[in-house]
């Protein structure tokens, strides 16, 4: 199973316009980030996970084939801005979209036109399924997928398990029970917004190091980064080598 970081970054990106700090002026490309989104492929299944509104940019990075699950995690716009940008992909038919309840009923109003009963022709043809956390779904009769429900502040939103990878943006609490269902997890992709201050909604790097370290991740990389976390190569430098920053087009080969 192969995964791609589409986008690390935060809900504005990095840089983040108008700025002029160390890491919105850097050269390096590590320190440029997209908005979140991730590809999860085998040979025969591709799973996205979240249309932010850059999915059209990272998508022409990629080789153009079927996607056969979306897999969205919560109906802020940093993750899916982009859906409608599915569109191409609908010549190989229908796009199944999975989101929570209150992800379904916010797509629903907006963009309606994409749910229509009469539906103007050219938009995407997407088929929403609403899904629960615990209930696993199985994609393309390969992967299992098995939501799990965090907290990004007050609102719930949904984490994925899917075999040994675990994907999972826009943490700040998660309940004991479904803690333990990434327990021994081999690879582990969580957020880590900025070392200081603490966020309302997000975790920061102690946080999500803690979160890591609880659950017995093999590996874990850190997402959904904004620019006050500093220059990739630094955080990279501090933190341990299980533990590190991605990095937007950056593949990860996990076996098992």
């Amino acid at each position: 199973m192969k995964l791609t970081f589409l986008g690390t970054g935060t809900s504005v990106g990095v840089p983040a316009i108008g700025c002029t700090c160390r890491t919105c002026q850097s050269k390096d490309p590590h320190d440029k980030r997209l908005r979140c989104s991730a590809l999860i492929e085998t040979e025969n299944t591709r799973i996205l996970i979240d249309t932010g509104p850059d999915f059209r940019q990272q998508m022409l990075t990629q080789p153009f084939r079927k996607i056969d699950a979306v897999l969205l995690t919560h109906i802020h716009y940093d993750h899916v801005g982009g859906i409608d940008d599915l569109r191409p992909f609908c010549q190989f038919g229908e796009v199944n979209v999975y989101a929570d309840e209150l992800t379904s009923r916010g797509l629903m109003q907006t963009v309606p036109y994409c749910f229509a009963e009469n539906r103007y022709p050219g938009a995407p043809a997407i088929v929403l399924h609403t899904i629960q956390p615990h209930h696993p779904l199985l994609v393309n009769s390969e992967l299992e997928v098995l939501p799990i429900r965090v907290m990004h502040g007050k609102l719930p939103i949904l984490g994925y398990r899917i075999g040994p990878l675990a994907y999972i943006t826009d943490m700040k609490q998660i309940d004991h029970e479904d803690e333990a269902l990434l327990e021994g997890v081999k690879v582990l992709v969580v957020n880590a917004l900025r070392y200081k201050p603490d966020h309302h909604a997000h975790q920061n790097v102690d946080d999500a190091v803690a979160f890591a370290r609880r659950v017995g991740a093999g590996q874990t990389w850190l997402i959904h980064s904004c620019h006050d976390i500093g220059l990739h190569a630094e955080v990279n430098a501090q933190l341990p080598p299980d533990i590190q920053l991605a990095y937007d087009g950056q593949v990860v080969e996990i076996e098992g």
